[in-house]
């Protein structure tokens, strides 16, 4: 492998882990002696530096990390704490609105409803800070209880679970209609 190959790879693998990696190993992964990959390094840590980069190469006992320079801290923080967008799919939106009306609710009740497992939903609603742990059923098992936030409230609008619009018959034939075409369409693949 030619030395801008593996300083590409090197570079892919650091960064790619965001953690120390043991120069061993990537001497393993470019396939090279550790004294030829200490020296493909050290070639590294110099090109970082002259050439006024972000990032730069920070050196352990016997392994490297892949940093960000403490003067782009004050960038990062500006995208830090920039607010994460909200995506919500039709089997997160379908999970939330059973958790909903339902609560307090178990996974196991939610997944009933819909036919499928909703880990997925629940987990991107629970990261979302839409729904939250609000106990555990006295049940065999002792399953988590899920409910919805005051997040939740502010998203959508409303200032209590009243408020939430009533649903009529139809609208829960179709949700349990669009569950088991999810349901035939997993078990095709």
């Amino acid at each position: 492998m030619d030395r801008k190959k593996a300083e590409a790879v090197i570079e892919a693998v650091l960064f790619t882990m965001g953690e120390s990696v043991e120069i061993s190993k990537l001497a393993e992964v470019i396939e090279e002696s550790e004294r030829k990959t200490k020296d493909i390094l050290k070639g590294m840590e110099e090109k970082y530096r002259q050439e006024d980069r972000g990032i730069f190469l920070t050196r352990f006992d016997n392994a490297v990390q892949l940093c960000t320079k403490a003067d782009m801290y004050e960038y990062l923080i500006k995208i830090a704490k920039a607010p994460r967008k909200m995506t919500l799919t039709d089997t997160v939106l379908e999970t939330l609105s059973i958790i909903a009306y339902k609560q307090p609710v178990t996974r196991l009740e939610v997944e009933r409803i819909r036919g499928v497992s909703c880990d997925h939903a629940i987990n991107k609603l629970l990261e979302y800070e839409l729904i939250t742990e609000l106990g555990r059923l006295d049940a065999p098992g002792r399953p988590l209880l899920f409910g919805t936030t005051e997040q939740f409230l502010r998203c959508f609008g409303v200032k209590g679970l009243e408020e939430l619009p009533s649903l009529n018959p139809v609208q829960v034939e179709e949700f349990k209609q669009q569950a088991e075409a999810e349901v035939q369409i997993q078990l095709d693949i």
